[in-house]
């Protein structure tokens, strides 16, 4: 277990998985939490990085600072999402290894698997096979971060571990109309056509692949659990083990949105892999298994939607 006074630093605080950990870890009575951000040092610059590191001295590091989009953003800018996060990673990760942090946990992507893995994805499927090309730029990078982990770990025998979350969604999610993943994407539309009384939405591709979905208030228990209890070597995939079509999804959103109109599919667009679902046999194994069902995800998700359109990412 972990020393409820022990510090433990939370890289990339703002966002929604940095965010969701800072607040179970103060709910569970930590009271040594450091936040690190773009406020506190550049982590694209080593220099920075390390300095930061080297005031604080933290005893366990959970690395979740990354640059994230959904569809389109992979596509526009992958020099940007390679990178950057590539940087961010490489710094964060070298600065617990010059500083002596005790424990570090990485937080990768269930993107980092093949296009065409077989279903459901185990942690030895890794490299496999090839990426799917709308992110394989952020892949790639997430899949370097894990390597390079591992590497510390197997050389200098230290406790550097991972996490590959499937996809997530929740409080302090990017609901922007083109920069967000999926469910936050679609919730800020059917809101909008709701609001604008439209009589339908256009959604991108058939609506037929298949994904999972893990509330990002669950990943944070997760990380938090594997912190105690998982000593490696390598990674554990986090999700839910069970999946759901786009489709179905929109429909979802649309119920808990409230939008009645007519939902239609632009087939010429992109579906992406058709299925992505993780195993979590081995996570389970230690006795961790998720708590939010997607129903009930969706509702608090909006639900903090509502009370936060003045401030949100949209």
């Amino acid at each position: 277990m972990i020393d409820k006074h022990a510090k433990i630093l939370v890289a990339g605080h703002r966002g929604m998985v940095g965010s969701a950990l800072c607040r179970l870890l103060d709910a569970s009575g930590y009271s040594n939490i450091i936040k690190l951000g773009r406020d506190q040092a550049d982590l694209t610059c080593h220099t920075d990085t390390l300095a930061f590191f080297q005031k604080t001295r933290p005893d366990y590091v959970v690395d979740a600072a990354a640059r994230v989009g959904g569809i389109i953003a992979n596509k526009s800018y992958p020099a940007d999402f390679l990178y950057d996060n590539l940087m961010i990673q490489s710094n964060v990760m070298q600065a617990s290894f010059l500083t002596d942090v005790g424990t570090f946990l990485f937080l990768g992507s269930s993107c980092i698997y093949p296009k065409f893995a077989p279903q459901p994805i185990t942690e030895e499927d890794l490299l496999t096979g090839p990426l799917e090309p709308t992110n394989e730029a952020y892949a790639i990078a997430k899949i370097a971060g894990l390597k390079l982990c591992d590497a510390y770990a197997t050389q200098h025998k230290r406790r550097f571990i991972s996490a590959m979350p499937c996809n997530l969604y929740g409080f302090g999610d990017n609901f922007h109309p083109q920069n967000s993943h999926v469910i936050p994407g679609l919730m800020h539309r059917f809101h909008l056509a709701k609001t604008n009384n439209e009589e339908s939405v256009t959604c991108w591709g058939s609506g037929k692949p298949l994904r999972e979905f893990l509330f990002v208030e669950d990943l944070a228990d997760a990380l938090l659990f594997i912190l105690s209890e998982f000593d490696g070597p390598g990674f554990l995939n986090v999700g839910v083990g069970e999946d759901v079509s786009i489709r179905q999804l929109a429909e979802k959103i649309a119920g808990v949105v409230g939008y009645t109109g007519l939902i239609q599919w632009d087939t010429s667009k992109p579906d992406g892999t058709p299925r992505k679902i993780l195993s979590v046999d081995k996570i389970h194994q230690l006795g961790w298994r998720h708590k939010t069902s997607l129903d009930d995800g969706l509702q608090r998700t909006y639900d903090w939607y509502l009370d936060n359109l003045e401030h949100i990412r949209r």
